[in-house]
């Protein structure tokens, strides 16, 4: 595929025979998103001859894709193939039959040695040499390797550093932003601020956050931003994802969502995605030294900590009894586990928890340590702010018969002290919230409880909700997401864990190994974003997953270092 198109190619090369070989290739041809199936009904294929191929076009004002080639000669057809059926889509619950157009045939009489190149695509100007954009795209490939890699560098670590390129896109970023941030807003406005807005349709880099069926959403970029860029060389990149995504700032918050189209209004029902941004550019200060991109966006660091302070009734914001972060909304799924099936909230996670805390007090310090390096006197709040609400999580989320952290408090029902691994980001972050011999506790009893061949297990076996198969309709599968499903992205939290409290290196690079034999399964040569969590531990969900190949590229190449 050519980088930065919407152009595939395809080479067929006759590497040894006794004699030409006549070469016929039909393409079917559909025109859909990828949630949906195309039925041939009523549809009225308009195919245009091109000098090298065939231009097709759905309807009247569909893209045209073109059907080319570099040698051989296309035939014109016409035709609908009926009934296919996809297999994945009917075990989905969906419908799971649809019809492909053949507009024709391409053909070529092949001599021993020779090669019939397809081209497949939407762009105007389209180069029909596919060993040249082969050999630009290898070259590409290999420049990025540069980047990271040294001679007899492990060859798993170079092609997640591949894998990782996949999810880095450019798009028009319009932030156009709601009259209100999330569904209840907080009372306060005017802490919301923004920086250095891009004009309407300026091109910037963002992150997939996977493929086949999702956008680029807001969580997942910042989670993956250290792994895919930093780790890969590439610190340009994430300050241009830090500078677009700040642009989108508004009441202390930033969205999850970002808009399919153009014009379209981001969602910022969540209460996660601006505190890891805070972690975001503290893992690119640390890693690139760059002091004057945290100068830029200082403004806007300190303006998401006072809107969180300032927010004291509803939403998301700090209670101001002990500091703690609450997050609740009937309704509304605010953390990263965020199941929904229409009206149900899978779970709803509503009150104080763990993880949004842990993420809060690192903010916290990391804004008071930047403030701090500038000799600007807020960094003493802030540090003040820190050290009452790391006293009321010690004291909330800890039990005395217990060997873990509770998952969320205050919330509707009381605490709930279900053990899952969200309880990992008090240990893992730049500042952890628990230290010391109750963070190894904490850690052995995730470790035995969680931890599986491909990630952590988003809640123990032995809970009541506890689903071990991510399978069936769209009912099943989200009702099983977070509710035992694995998760490769933990790791990321697990070893930073392990390698601070226990400094076990090769015990993580045993843990690692499994993943490294995932790449040929499943989206060969990325991870896939969820696996069951009973063994086997099949793989399921998108077949390459940003934050799952980003986390494991940051902990291989810590350890490669």
């Amino acid at each position: 595929m050519a980088h930065g198109q919407n152009t595939t190619y395809v080479s067929y090369r006759l590497v040894h025979a006794s004699g030409p070989v006549d070469l016929e290739i039909t393409p079917l041809v559909t025109y859909r998103d990828h949630h949906h199936l195309t039925s041939g009904q009523g549809w009225q294929m308009q195919v245009e001859s091109h000098p090298h191929g065939v231009l097709d076009r759905a309807f009247q004002d569909a893209a045209p894709l073109r059907l080319l080639t570099d040698t051989g000669e296309f035939r014109s057809g016409g035709r609908w193939y009926w009934n296919f059926r996809y297999r994945e889509e009917g075990a989905r619950g969906f419908n799971d039959h649809g019809d492909l157009y053949a507009p024709g045939s391409f053909v070529k009489r092949l001599e021993p040695g020779e090669t019939l190149t397809l081209i497949f695509s939407v762009e105007q100007d389209v180069t029909l040499d596919g060993e040249a954009a082969r050999r630009d795209e290898v070259e590409r490939q290999q420049r990025l390797l540069a980047r990271v890699t040294m001679p007899n560098t492990d060859p798993v670590l170079q092609q997640l550093v591949l894998a990782a390129d996949q999810f880095i896109v450019r798009r028009a970023m319009n932030p156009v932003l709601p009259d209100a941030a999330v569904a209840e807003p907080a009372s306060a406005k005017a802490n919301g601020q923004q920086a250095g807005a891009p004009e309407p349709g300026q091109m910037t880099t963002t992150i997939i956050a996977g493929y086949h069926w999702f956008n680029d959403w807001g969580r997942a970029t910042m989670v993956s931003l250290p792994g895919l860029t930093l780790a890969t060389g590439r610190p340009e990149v994430a300050a241009d994802i830090l500078r677009a995504f700040a642009a989108y700032l508004q009441d202390g918050l930033l969205p999850n969502e970002l808009p399919d189209e153009a014009g379209g209004a981001p969602g910022y029902e969540t209460a996660d995605v601006t505190l890891w941004f805070v972690q975001a550019v503290e893992a690119y200060r640390a890693v690139s030294g760059d002091e004057q991109l945290v100068t830029e966006l200082l403004s806007s660091l300190t303006g998401i900590l006072d809107a969180h302070i300032a927010v004291t009734r509803q939403v998301i914001g700090i209670d101001p009894a002990d500091g703690l972060v609450r997050a609740d909304v009937t309704g509304v799924e605010l953390t990263w586990m965020d199941a929904r099936i229409d009206e149900w909230v899978v779970t709803p996670r509503r009150g104080k928890p763990v993880e949004i805390n842990a993420l809060w007090y690192s903010a916290l310090r990391i804004v008071a340590a930047a403030l701090a390096a500038r000799n600007d006197k807020r960094a003493a709040a802030y540090e003040k702010e820190a050290a009452r609400m790391r006293a009321s999580f010690l004291a909330r989320f800890m039990h005395p018969e217990l060997s873990y952290l509770a998952d969320v408090v205050d919330g509707p029902d009381g605490d709930d002290w279900s053990l899952r691994p969200n309880q990992l980001l008090a240990l893992s972050l730049a500042y952890p919230l628990v230290e010391g011999d109750t963070a190894r506790q904490v850690l052995d009893t995730v470790g035995r409880n969680l931890l599986t061949t491909f990630g952590l297990r988003s809640l123990a076996v032995d809970h009541r909700a506890y689903a071990g198969s991510y399978a069936g309709d769209r009912t099943q599968r989200d009702g099983a997401y977070h509710q035992g499903t694995v998760w490769p992205w933990l790791l990321g939290a697990y070893v930073n864990a392990k390698l601070r409290h226990a400094d076990d290196r090769e015990r993580v690079r045993a843990i690692l190994r499994p993943v490294a034999h995932h790449l040929r399964d499943a989206g060969l040569g990325s991870i896939s974003e969820i696996f069951d969590g009973d063994v086997p531990h099949q793989p399921r969900g998108a077949i390459a997953q940003a934050w799952s190949v980003a986390e494991v590229l940051r902990i291989w190449r810590m350890l490669d270092d």
